[in-house]
């Protein structure tokens, strides 16, 4: 495979981009309108840090302005550059289509390893970052609403927010201008764990259809299945948390920065992610086989490959050798264009990034029309259903006295129906809801369309259509 030319993230998008519009009936104006990037900015700013000034590079990039506000992520990477941040805006784009989150596609980086930094600096450096793009719009909450991605989180985004009122002291909706923000600061329950618990979503919605597992070479649910996690980073950490403590799933390998770990018994995700987290990596981890070279265990045997680390892991060099029968994908473009074909052919399923990582973009939704309200969700209706619940609770109760039985309501089931919907129930239950109509909408076109073989050409096609539906709207 070596002789064989790979494609740069941005050509993978493109690429399969082409490959889903060669199956529409679109005027090739409106396709090129479509693909293109609108817009780029690049900035470079000077911080003074450790008694010099020191001058970062930053991009944000406005994919497609088809609805607004744009919404995207902002990464902080040494890797971040224009053709990376154009790719992820045109992903978020398709993705936000496709989940029906009203939003046009956009993404920032910055050029920058934040672990060399201390917390005070890191914040002068995303201060002045904001102020660069708030000043040319880049960063408002009717215009553009940026959310952490990779090496961002609340930290950085209650800084941004903070720099945006300060330079905007008159706008009510200041808070909305940014999401993944701290609870305390207009943040919303449920946020942090979103893109995670997106995957978990996504994979219990793919294994409610016996047709779809077929596919795939699988059976049953997902209690036992064997997963391998590439990234046990935020979103990694939450999809392989969930997946093995609610849904039964045995986590057997994870990979990571310093090397692999495999256990064939299923790994304690939740004490392997302690131990990262104090000693930097998983070499040393007293449990499982561990192998400096962890990208070898993308090639283990498993039933379910979860990357979610960076773009490209599965590549022209790689692909014929991955031998997992799902592969869901956590990151943003981890099988390149030419993978993609190779797995493809041998019949591996993928459930693409811009559905099984749209949990992200779908709660930071539920938080900018909170922001917007200024109520949190289940203020106002909580209490009320918990006092209609309880008067059906106390009907069955005199029902039964007046006829003289002892029936009496197991005490776990009513506590659970007594309780009404806070702000984290109704956002898990609305996630779960776009989750699976997004996978609905993708598995239609699967299934009923002969010239559609795969998972992927079908969300581009279901998401491509709806945003040549908004630029008809406006009369292009």
């Amino acid at each position: 495979m070596s002789n064989l030319k790979e494609p740069s993230f941005r050509e993978s998008v493109d690429l399969m981009f082409n490959r889903a519009v060669a199956l529409m009936d679109l005027p090739p104006g409106l396709e090129e309108k479509i693909r293109v990037c609108n817009a780029t900015y690049t900035v470079r700013f000077g911080v003074r840090l450790r008694g010099q000034i020191q001058t970062f590079t930053g991009y944000r990039s406005v994919h497609s302005e088809h609805m607004e506000p744009v919404k995207g992520g902002i990464r902080y990477a040494l890797g971040v550059h224009q053709d990376e941040v154009e790719a992820l805006a045109a992903l978020m784009t398709y993705k936000c289509a496709l989940v029906e989150a009203p939003f046009g596609g956009s993404k920032g980086g910055l050029c920058i390893d934040p672990r060399l930094y201390e917390e005070h600096e890191l914040e002068l450096i995303t201060r002045r970052f904001a102020y660069e793009l708030a000043k040319r719009d880049l960063i408002n909450p009717s215009q553009n609403v940026p959310a952490p991605d990779m090496g961002t989180g609340e930290r950085e985004m209650a800084w941004i927010a903070d720099q945006y009122a300060r330079m905007n002291t008159t706008d009510i909706n200041a808070r909305a201008c940014v999401t993944g923000k701290p609870l305390n600061a207009g943040g919303i329950a449920g946020r942090v764990e979103a893109t995670g618990r997106g995957v978990q979503y996504a994979l219990q919605e793919f294994f409610r259809y016996e047709e779809d597992k077929a596919k795939a070479g699988l059976s049953g649910t997902l209690d036992g299945k064997r997963v391998i996690v590439q990234g046990l980073g935020n979103v990694g950490y939450h999809a392989a948390k969930f997946l093995s403590e609610e849904d039964g799933c045995k986590i057997i390998g994870v990979i990571e920065r310093d090397g692999g770990l495999m256990d064939e018994n299923g790994l304690d995700i939740e004490d392997l992610h302690n131990w990262i987290a104090k000693h930097g990596g998983v070499n040393g981890y007293p449990s499982g086989k561990y192998v400096k070279d962890g990208a070898k265990f993308l090639e283990e045997d498993c039933d379910i490959l979860v990357p979610a680390a960076l773009e490209g892991v599965i590549n022209l060099e790689n692909a014929d050798r991955v031998k997992a029968k799902l592969i869901i994908e956590a990151a943003n473009g981890p099988v390149t264009a030419g993978a993609d074909e190779i797995l493809r052919k041998k019949g591996t399923v993928i459930i693409p990034d811009m559905f099984a990582n749209a949990g992200g973009v779908t709660v930071s939704y539920f938080e900018w029309v909170k922001n917007l309200s200024h109520i949190r969700f289940g203020r106002m209706q909580r209490r009320q259903e918990e006092a209609r619940h309880q008067l059906v609770v106390d009907q069955f109760e005199a029902l039964s006295e007046s006829m003289g039985k002892s029936w009496s309501l197991d005490p776990k089931f009513k506590e659970k129906y007594l309780k009404g919907a806070g702000e984290l129930e109704l956002v898990r239950s609305g996630l779960d809801d776009t989750m699976r109509t997004a996978y609905q909408s993708m598995r239609a076109v699967w299934h009923e369309r002969d010239d559609v073989t795969d998972l992927r050409t079908a969300a581009y096609l279901v998401s491509i259509d709806k945003v040549a539906s908004s630029y008809r709207a406006k009369g292009l």
